[in-house]
């Protein structure tokens, strides 16, 4: 059951983090950042390959001296996901990881210093086709532009992030992203929305440390939603006090719920009620965990009574409508088989595991006939 869309995606200048586009007409990439210690090679390796089966596109490293820079060479080589070198300050750890093979590098221009140290960044970054994201958060804003402005706004955001861009112009370099990010959920879309006006530039969405789980992810959804609803943003980040895997999974939930992305198993489910033939919520919570793996698009409806159920089942891949004395599966919108609640979830794994392997097939087939 779909609405036509009405998002037209603001137009964009594109630009590559290793092999992943951004912008353009590109998908909205969806990253995420390491919270190990940097100079522990192996479990920062570990975290960022639990990051790319999650789905990640990229992946941000904090950089914060030279003995970190060379661990992030090492950590480089062993992962195939593209990664992001998070520095602040010191332009010579932004060479020395230029030199390491660094996909991206996070670095305000306006932090570094003399022009001259401005342009060796540049250089570096032109000469090894590298781009450069521009972060500006509403924490960390200049201190004249705190006294000028009182406190953050949005326009001292903005005035911030274009300071930046003025290093970046007259060196005539153009391959950047750039953010605006504030905890602030006005604030922060506000920001985007006066920035994507003025620059072509693509766009890093994120709400700054939005919270925990469940309130971070309610606060990341509201003002992300705003924005991506616009049109406005072409990779996203949402920052939570939370295990990084959880970052992919809800920035993947938001954009699936937006139909800007389809990647993994889209679920349809009812809350339950005394209706329900079946365990809705421990089906769901299993299902999800049991199916984390998959990344091939699908829709599964889950509805526990024949109230909503077989109209949710006709529009889905996979639909389960509880029903006495067993509960009916539709496949393509067919009524198929029926399962007892005795091996529910095993079965309808099984069902959806089947669905999942036809799917690609075809979608292998249909390559193979092009090639």
């Amino acid at each position: 059951m779909h609405a036509p869309s009405t998002i037209i995606r603001r137009k964009s200048r594109q630009i590559h983090v290793g092999q992943v586009p951004v912008g353009g007409d590109a998908p909205i990439s969806v990253q995420s950042m390491t919270n190990t210690n940097t100079l522990d090679v192996a479990a920062t390796v570990a975290q960022i390959r639990q990051l790319e089966s999650a789905g990640a596109d990229i992946v941000r490293v904090s950089v914060p001296d030279m003995d970190a820079a060379e661990a992030f060479g090492r950590i480089k080589r062993e992962v195939a996901v593209p990664l992001v070198a998070d520095i602040h300050f010191d332009y010579k750890i932004a060479l020395r990881v230029a030199e390491l093979g660094v996909d991206c590098l996070r670095i305000n221009p306006g932090n570094i210093g003399r022009e001259d140290r401005v342009r060796a960044v540049v250089s570096a970054a032109r000469d090894n086709g590298i781009p450069i994201r521009i972060g500006v958060n509403a924490g960390s804003l200049e201190k004249d532009l705190q006294k000028k402005y009182g406190e953050p706004t949005p326009d001292a955001l903005v005035e911030s992030a274009m300071r930046h861009i003025d290093h970046l112009d007259r060196l005539d370099f153009q391959e950047y992203k750039v953010s605006v990010k504030a905890s602030d959920v006005f604030m922060a879309v506000a920001a985007y929305r006066k920035l994507a006006g003025l620059i072509e530039q693509p766009l890093h969405l994120g709400i700054t440390e939005a919270g925990g789980l469940r309130s971070g992810t309610v606060k990341s959804s509201i003002g992300l939603g705003l924005l991506l609803m616009d049109g406005i943003g072409d990779t996203i980040r949402v920052s939570l006090a939370a295990d990084p895997v959880e970052e992919i999974k809800v920035g993947f939930d938001m954009l699936k719920s937006l139909r800007l992305r389809a990647k993994g198993i889209n679920f349809i489910a009812c809350p339950s009620c005394s209706r329900q033939n079946f365990d809705v919520i421990g089906t769901m919570n299993a299902l999800e965990e049991r199916l984390e793996d998959i990344m091939t698009p699908l829709d599964v409806s889950v509805i526990g009574c024949v109230v909503n159920g077989p109209g949710e089942a006709k529009e889905s891949d996979i639909g389960l409508t509880g029903g006495t004395p067993a509960n009916l599966v539709y496949i393509d919108g067919k009524p198929a088989t029926k399962l007892s609640n005795d091996h529910l979830v095993d079965d309808l794994e099984r069902l959806i595991r089947d669905k999942v392997r036809e799917k690609e097939k075809a979608e292998q087939d249909v390559i193979a006939r092009g090639a």
